[in-house]
């Protein structure tokens, strides 16, 4: 059966799975509150408590919840799976590199984790303006799709007071993406801003850093340089130099 548990925020789910699962216990309880969050929030973060008493696992089952992933895969925000099964946790964090959102798996004992990781923030971007057209971006942490949603009225209102401007990246505590959501929401913010951009800098050591100079100097016709993480001055001279 799956049972609908209470959650502290509207656009959080929890959903508790045990005994024997069927497709109608998609179709009545899951399908209907998951399409009600969405309709209302856009994007929800679902939490799924897999107990060790799930004794079966219909076919239809396993189809409808193929289905409720296909139609709904935009609406996710964040995904936490609950279980000790070894079976379940080695096929949700398998599946997880397909999820266009974060997706953890906590053990039953890790239920208030879970709830926790669901409801904090996983990284952020941070936008100074340093003057004379050039912007200073650092991205911190893991980012989710949420934290570009929120940063881009910024950036246009930034684009809106300077028509080309110089672009200070700073890489040097950026750990990644939480799934690939993300990373589109990376490329498209890149791609609809790049043609503001009049000369770059891409600060940090790690790969990403590297992997971001190959990359904006593909997409973005300006003067782009990398620098060290022990190079930031240098990269904010050259950077606000005429």
């Amino acid at each position: 059966m799956i049972e609908k548990l209470p959650f502290s925020r509207d656009n959080r789910l929890a959903f508790h799975f045990s005994g024997a699962v069927t497709e109608e216990d998609y179709t009545k309880i899951l399908i209907p509150a998951l399409e009600d969050a969405i309709a209302e929030h856009d994007n929800v973060r679902m939490l799924v408590r897999v107990d060790n008493d799930l004794t079966d696992y219909t076919l239809g089952a396993l189809l409808e919840d193929a289905r409720v992933g296909l139609m709904h895969w935009r609406g996710f925000d964040r995904v936490a799976l609950v279980a000790d099964k070894a079976w379940i946790r080695r096929a949700v964090q398998a599946f997880s590199i397909f999820m266009p959102c974060p997706v953890m798996v906590f053990a039953l004992a890790e239920e208030d984790q879970a709830r926790r990781w669901l409801s904090e923030s996983l990284g952020s971007i941070h936008q100074t303006d340093l003057g004379g057209g050039v912007l200073h971006v650092q991205l911190l942490g893991k980012l989710d799709s949420s934290v570009y949603a929120e940063e881009e009225q910024d950036l246009n209102a930034f684009i809106r007071a300077n028509d080309r401007f110089r672009l200070l990246l700073d890489l040097r505590e950026f750990d990644g993406w939480q799934g690939l959501g993300a990373v589109a929401d990376h490329l498209k913010l890149v791609r609809d801003h790049r043609h503001f951009v009049s000369r770059m800098a891409v600060v940090g050591s790690s790969r990403y850093a590297k992997l971001a100079r190959r990359v904006s100097s593909k997409f973005i016709n300006a003067d782009v340089r990398h620098f060290d993480d022990d190079e930031l001055s240098k990269a904010m001279a050259w950077i606000s130099e005429d």
